[in-house]
């Protein structure tokens, strides 16, 4: 059975398939390069994140908080957390999407294989109740994890034939850096799990629009799939996403149909219904 987190659309990282698959997105205000369907609704990595802001300021909001990041500031974003990033006016933002592997320092070819800092990895990774971290400039420490992130980026700029070594080796310092002075969150049994009421409303909202999106959806139809009243639902979406049930509905739809459009062979005829509501 799947976890309510696993509901929700996976944006799958575009390099997945090959020998590196670190991606980097440069987003500039709505834009993202190269181009990342699904980016701008809500959903969720198999990878980890993170993400440093270059200019202007954007808000990442996960189903239960809402941070601001400024410029100059970045933040990690734990694997399947269901989140999705807003701007706050003109921004520009880098996106480091990669598998939690690249940190393990896994080796050897047998299966399973040897990954000698997966323990090291997974005390932060497999732990739900660490969702993301804010880097500030407040602590000394994050100052140096900024200067990595920054390093990250200016990477691209200009790759050279040790490019792929460079990135790994900054992504094992950047994560040593958070690892030793973060504090990890006690897991929680499942008996002592409590769970927003607005957040669990929402999870049943997103899953249904993902379930039903193609569909002549309307509010009512929403509402009802948490069995809550209209004003409930409008509510909990201006709560958790300051937007309203039916302009998430079209950004899901659109963001559904380039995904479509970017990786099967159907008939444009057959992807406009996707979208025909929007």
């Amino acid at each position: 059975m799947k976890s309510e987190n696993e509901k929700y659309l996976n944006s799958i990282n575009l390099y997945a398939d090959t020998d590196f698959p670190y991606l980097v997105l440069d987003v500039i205000n709505d834009r993202s390069y190269p181009l990342n369907p699904g980016f701008r609704v809500m959903h969720r990595h198999e990878d980890l994140q993170f993400i440093y802001v270059l200019s202007g300021s954007v808000e990442v909001k996960t189903l239960d908080n809402a941070v601001s990041i400024q410029k100059g500031e970045g933040i990690f974003i734990n694997k399947n957390v269901v989140h999705y990033v807003r701007r706050m006016g003109e921004c520009h933002y880098n996106s480091f999407i990669f598998p939690a592997q690249f940190i393990e320092f896994s080796v050897g070819h047998t299966c399973p294989v040897y990954s000698p800092a997966k323990q090291f990895v997974d005390s932060v990774v497999e732990n739900k109740q660490f969702m993301f971290f804010h880097f500030t400039k407040e602590e000394e420490w994050q100052e140096k994890a900024l200067l990595l992130l920054c390093r990250l980026y200016e990477l691209e700029k200009e790759k050279t034939e040790f490019y792929v070594y460079e990135v790994l080796v900054l992504l094992a310092a950047l994560w040593l850096t958070m690892r030793k002075n973060i504090l990890i969150p006690p897991k929680q049994n499942r008996r002592g799990k409590l769970k927003n009421t607005v957040s669990m409303r929402m999870q049943k909202f997103l899953h249904h629009i993902e379930q039903h999106y193609p569909e002549d959806l309307t509010l009512e139809d929403i509402a009802e799939s948490a069995n809550v009243s209209k004003s409930e639902c409008l509510r909990c979406f201006h709560l958790t996403l300051q937007t309203t049930p039916y302009k998430y509905l079209m950004e899901y739809r659109l963001s559904k149909a380039a995904e479509l459009l970017k990786k099967t062979v159907l008939p444009v005829s057959d992807i406009e219904t996707v979208s025909s509501f929007v």
